[in-house]
């Protein structure tokens, strides 16, 4: 079955050597993300009444940083490795041995957007509608990055376009890292940034970024290998589809709400 499959061929981790710096291409990804969200942030924020001016882009993208790491961190440790912890609670703040959780990321994300407004007196969804239409694009880099270091890979198949990663056995796999850059990086990168070009009433983009992600999230799960120490629930749903699930129904509750307040479907026309 193998004998027609593309094998990982093994890329080096190391994106850049600089004498005693090397830079992996993880971290590579995240820097790539980081950046295009400063570019579009910075340019969206020079728009007319836009409401926003650099120094507040600045101080929400390094609000959201934090909280990127932090949730992030404290997210993978307590959801998927929660035995090492209490084996090693120093494990923690072991971050250089890898580990981070998206659904932490996104509670610490959610914690720092709210700490921004407070301090700048905006509305939350004010502010959170800003800032989603900017993740999707580190989201697909960090997949783009997992491919890279042949990880995160998915279950057994028979598809022809199937990758044998040496790494998990001889058998071919889905490349699930792309379909989720394909998902939670491009399509969502588009579905978020229409929705802030026609101006959807406020907690609409918000909204549609925990919907559609949780949607794309739970789908590729079904072809992604699930964490050997956890395996699946009821044997049939993994970790990551489990966490997907409220941010689904949080979504829909969000635009409903969204939609519903703003008239935005009264007579077919926006009416607020």
């Amino acid at each position: 079955m193998s004998a027609s499959h593309w094998v990982f061929p093994g890329f080096d981790p190391i994106a850049i050597q600089l004498g005693p710096l090397a830079v992996h291409w993880y971290g590579l990804m995240y820097l790539l993300g980081f950046v295009f969200a400063w570019w579009m942030a910075n340019r969206r924020a020079a728009q007319p009444g836009s409401g926003w001016t650099r120094d507040q882009v600045s101080d929400v993208l390094f609000y959201g940083f934090l909280g990127v790491i932090l949730g992030g961190r404290l997210g993978y440790v307590f959801f998927y490795q929660f035995d090492t912890f209490l084996a090693d609670p120093l494990y923690l703040i072991k971050i250089w041995t890898g580990g981070m959780s998206f659904h932490g990321g996104l509670v610490g994300v959610i914690t720092a957007l709210w700490l921004f407004a407070r301090k700048h007196r905006k509305t939350f969804f004010t502010v959170s509608d800003f800032i989603a239409p900017l993740i999707p694009f580190g989201l697909g880099a960090g997949r783009i990055g997992n491919f890279i270091n042949g990880e995160l890979w998915g279950r057994v198949t028979e598809v022809p376009w199937g990758i044998i990663f040496p790494a998990a056995g001889a058998l071919p796999r889905h490349p699930s890292q792309l379909y989720q850059f394909a998902l939670e990086g491009v399509a969502l990168l588009i579905i978020l940034n229409l929705a802030w070009r026609l101006k959807a009433p406020r907690g609409v983009v918000s909204g549609l970024f925990l919907l559609c992600y949780g949607l794309f999230r739970f789908m590729v799960e079904f072809v992604r290998e699930p964490d050997a120490h956890l395996g699946l629930y009821l044997n049939l749903f993994s970790m990551g589809q489990l966490l997907s699930m409220p941010m689904m129904v949080a979504g829909l509750i969000m635009i409903w709400a969204a939609c519903r307040r703003s008239h935005w479907f009264a007579n077919g026309e926006k009416t607020a």
